[in-house]
């Protein structure tokens, strides 16, 4: 009889604990996860704004909002959420950790900048002019514009190779089913001449634009055609351009051929290896 009490008095306690867990969930591990997942609704809500409206200067010119950088910016934080949502606040918090910022899911401009600082970072860094035994010229069926000149048409040794590897593997993916112009070459080496030239074409193009030491000297810099019009910095024609398949594959792939993106301009690449 003393037994059967014993059993009697186990169960009853077990079943108070279910009841516990059942009706205050709030004090469980799931209810704690749910309570962590709440905190960023209103840093969701906060970046919904600031996407378009966030005011931030660049190369001397005022921009507004982050829209057009929202594919560098979930490989910046290796999530594929969308960047108005909770689960995105929640990654950029981890990443804001990471970067001894306040870790609090918004993307204002102090961790923006940040961002641009870490993409900067890892463009080239020589910008020595590449010699002649350096270049090779490209055949014209690479090249966006097939009527280019010659002396328009030199690539680095070694990036073209790597631009070659990563075209076929475009080419290759199922996924992705591009008309033929897209990837193609715009630009290539430019010698100083040259980029002085353009620069006094476009007198309005600020440090932002056409850069007095480019890194298209060293002809490993390159021009890609990823729609639009092919070097139009305006918002509108970037917009259209980090919405096409070529540029997100370019995002998601570039990098394993060594390729490292000039982030304001979605045409632009560098092959840093």
């Amino acid at each position: 009889m003393k037994n059967v009490r014993v059993h009697l008095v186990i169960i009853v306690a077990a079943l108070a604990v279910v009841a516990a867990i059942v009706l205050f969930p709030a004090r469980s591990s799931r209810g704690q996860s749910s309570r962590a997942g709440v905190s960023f609704v209103a840093a969701a809500e906060r970046n919904a704004t600031l996407k378009n409206e966030l005011t931030w200067t660049f190369g001397g010119k005022q921009q507004r909002g982050w829209y057009l950088y929202e594919s560098l910016i979930g490989k910046t934080l290796n999530t594929d959420h969308e960047s108005t949502t909770s689960d995105f606040a929640a990654a950029l918090a981890a990443w804001q950790k990471k970067m001894r910022l306040s870790a609090d899911g918004v993307l204002d401009e102090n961790s923006l900048m940040r961002m641009i600082s870490q993409w900067q970072s890892n463009r080239l860094k020589e910008r020595t002019i590449a010699t002649p035994d350096q270049l090779l010229t490209a055949p014209p069926a690479d090249f966006y514009d097939p009527g280019r000149a010659a002396e328009l048409r030199q690539v680095e040794r070694n990036t073209y190779e790597a631009y070659k590897q990563m075209v076929a593997a475009a080419r290759a993916d199922r996924r992705l089913d591009l008309p033929p112009q897209y990837l193609k070459i715009v630009s290539a080496f430019r010698s100083r001449d040259y980029q002085d030239q353009l620069r006094q074409k476009s007198p309005n193009s600020g440090p932002a634009g056409l850069a007095v030491n480019s890194p298209h000297f060293t002809g490993r810099a390159l021009d890609l055609y990823v729609g639009g019009d092919p070097v139009d910095t305006k918002d509108s024609n970037r917009a259209i351009q980090i919405n096409t398949p070529a540029y997100r594959w370019l995002v998601r792939n570039a990098e394993r051929f060594g390729f490292r993106p000039y982030f304001y301009e979605p045409w632009h690449w560098e092959y840093v290896k």
